[in-house]
């Protein structure tokens, strides 16, 4: 197995990058990158603490995360399983990394930045849903912004129909809670319950 120890091996097999891929990174939102933003019901959020990495999805109503200003982001935080990896990492660690995709485009978006958490009562009812305010707010101090290239969409045919996975050929949530709780947890029962539960707490 050949495996790569330096910069300089990694180069030799990549080259540099072209203009192009440089010129598109800036450190602040313009309107072109703020429409992919405002578009986006999803984004990838990837943080690092002392236990190590994680990447965790964010989804919302398109939109969800606001430009405050073009050095400056505001993410919701809704109701979820309670580990707050993420925050729990942003507290020791405020760098993050974001990815955004927009339902049919190629084109991502990726922010990066520092971040901190607040509960600012008024912020965190700005960001109302169904008349339920965000827990929490993610700040964020933008770095860099920039947008990647459709390849990896394409490649992966993200968002054709006819690609799409048929759900009984994978194991449900309560199938893998029962295997990791050893029987602990009635993996049938979890299963039946999660619609009526998601619905009521969505938000």
């Amino acid at each position: 197995m050949s495996i790569i120890t330096t910069v300089e091996q990694l180069e030799a097999l990549y080259g540099l990058p072209g203009e192009t891929s440089l010129v598109k990174e800036l450190d602040h939102v313009i309107p072109e990158y703020a429409a992919f933003i405002e578009a986006s019901p999803f984004a990838a959020l990837a943080t690092s603490g002392p236990e190590g990495l994680d990447c965790s999805p964010r989804g919302d109503l398109a939109g969800f995360v606001r430009i405050h200003d073009p050095k400056t982001l505001m993410m919701p935080d809704r109701r979820g399983n309670n580990r707050a990896d993420s925050l729990h990492n942003i507290l020791r660690d405020p760098r993050v990394g974001l990815l955004f995709l927009v339902p049919g485009s190629g084109t991502t978006l990726r922010v990066n930045g520092r971040a901190h958490i607040t509960t600012d009562a008024a912020l965190c009812a700005s960001f109302s849903v169904d008349s339920k305010p965000a827990r929490s707010v993610t700040i964020i101090d933008v770095d860099s912004v920039y947008f990647q290239c459709a390849r990896a969409v394409h490649r992966s045919e993200l968002w054709n129909p006819a690609r799409h996975v048929d759900l009984r050929s994978l194991p449900t949530p309560g199938k893998i809670l029962e295997i990791t709780s050893r029987n602990g947890i009635d993996g049938e029962a979890y299963d039946k319950e999660w619609p009526e539960r998601a619905k009521k707490s969505m938000w």
